[in-house]
């Protein structure tokens, strides 16, 4: 067997610097000793564990802090690494992440939060190296029951004012987006909240109005302010958040 590798928690360039060097060494060989994976399973849990760090085309992910595994992994695969080795390569990563970054507190220089090691483990990580092996820097789109194992983000029904209320939910299923883009309510004193399901922190902001405090697993994030007619952006505040797209418009008429 090969030796295990580990794959720092690199930006993308270093990252593919670190693969394209592992290619011969792990083409045929991977750390996963599960030979029936379920990819579906591993689809959500990379989805709401990994999809806020990574972009992930096929999963729908568009996070923002780690490598983009899609353009980490396009070369290796012309040059010859197999998706076995790469589906090794991400259970070695989830397993035994940098200590780089754990021996300075799990921060980066850059400020972000490193990647806990063991983020999931046994059979999880299984599932979780096996589906992004089987998806990365792969046209088109996932079918079947891997297309429906994620709702798209975002695209949940309007949130509507309720007794002065707005309720705009995080993604519960740790997508960087709130369920849905668009809200709408009435001229006076409203209270937007937003809750949040999911392990990954997120806050509710509209500039000039308010922000509420970043909350994860059943907290709620909200703010009161009075609002006039017309149109307002409301986001998440957390670092790359809203550049991946967590944001929407909230309609007072």
């Amino acid at each position: 067997m090969a030796r295990r590798l580990r794959l720092p928690a690199l930006r993308t360039g270093a990252l593919i610097a670190l693969v394209a060097g592992a290619t011969t060494l792990l083409s045929a060989c991977t750390n996963s000793n599960s030979s029936n994976p379920d990819l579906v399973s591993g689809k959500k849990l990379f989805a709401s564990k990994c999809g806020s760090c990574h972009v992930l085309e096929r999963a729908g992910t568009k996070g923002t802090v780690g490598p983009n595994l899609d353009e980490a992994f396009q070369q290796p695969l012309k040059d010859g690494l197999q998706r076995s080795g790469i589906r090794g390569l991400i259970h070695d990563q989830i397993m035994y992440p940098s200590n780089f970054d754990l021996d300075r507190g799990g921060t980066r220089p850059d400020g972000s939060q490193a990647m806990p090691a063991k983020i999931v483990t046994g059979k999880d990580a299984d599932n979780v190296a096996a589906y992004v092996a089987s998806a990365v820097s792969k046209s088109g789109k996932d079918s079947g029951l891997l297309a429906k194992a994620i709702p798209q983000a975002g695209a949940g029904k309007p949130a509507t004012e309720k007794n002065g209320t707005i309720s705009i939910p995080a993604d519960p299923n740790g997508q960087l987006a709130y369920v849905t883009k668009i809200a709408t309510g009435q001229p006076g004193k409203i209270t937007v909240e937003m809750p949040n399901k999911s392990s990954t922190g997120h806050d509710i902001v509209i500039d000039g109005k308010g922000k509420g405090e970043v909350v994860q697993g059943g907290g709620t994030s909200k703010f009161s302010a009075d609002f006039n007619a017309g149109k307002y952006t409301y986001y998440c505040s957390v670092p790359g958040h809203r550049e991946a797209g967590m944001q929407g418009t909230l309609t007072v008429k």
